[in-house]
């Protein structure tokens, strides 16, 4: 990264690029869709968080809404990292693939935990359209809490087994 660019220069310059996005300060950096802000960490400082602004503003640029599945966050992450290097260059700025690997990680590590059966301990797939996971091994179906910032706490729902071979005496 450029060392003559600074958070407070950077958000100045974003601001004047992109005057259909509202900055404002927050607890922590996310983009609001639904009033089209970015937020950004007051007192914010270095390389972290200027890539952080960037990114936000790539969400921005995506317009990114919602996200139904859980994998589907995954992917929002990673165009919006996509979008953020590509705005990069035009401000002096190259964002550490690390950084960005890293902060894809948590998203990685977060949909891991959500997958774990809670009755067996495989991995299970998120069902469609619906905010449940369900296990293939033993069928165990379970609700999870639609916040990223949350613990993967799993309920469970009791399910009978379907059957899955049909009963050779019978054809």
């Amino acid at each position: 990264m450029a060392k003559t660019v600074g958070f407070n220069s950077l958000l100045a310059r974003l601001q004047q690029d992109f005057p259909e996005i509202t900055f404002a300060e927050a607890e922590s950096f996310y983009w609001s869709p639904a009033n089209q802000h970015v937020m950004y960490k007051q007192g914010s400082r270095g390389n972290a968080a200027i890539f952080s602004l960037l990114h936000e503003v790539g969400h921005a640029n995506l317009d990114h809404k919602r996200y139904r599945l859980d994998f589907e966050l995954l992917q929002l992450e990673s165009a919006a990292w996509e979008q953020a290097k590509r705005l990069a260059p035009r401000y002096g700025i190259t964002i550490d693939e690390d950084h960005i690997q890293d902060c894809l990680d948590s998203y990685r590590d977060w949909l891991y935990g959500r997958s774990i059966c809670p009755t067996c301990s495989s991995r299970a797939l998120q069902q469609d359209d619906l905010p449940q996971y369900r296990c293939h091994n033993c069928h165990t179906i379970w609700d999870v809490t639609p916040s990223r910032f949350c613990r993967p706490y799993r309920r469970q729902k009791s399910t009978t087994p379907t059957m899955v071979f049909a009963d050779h005496k019978a054809l």
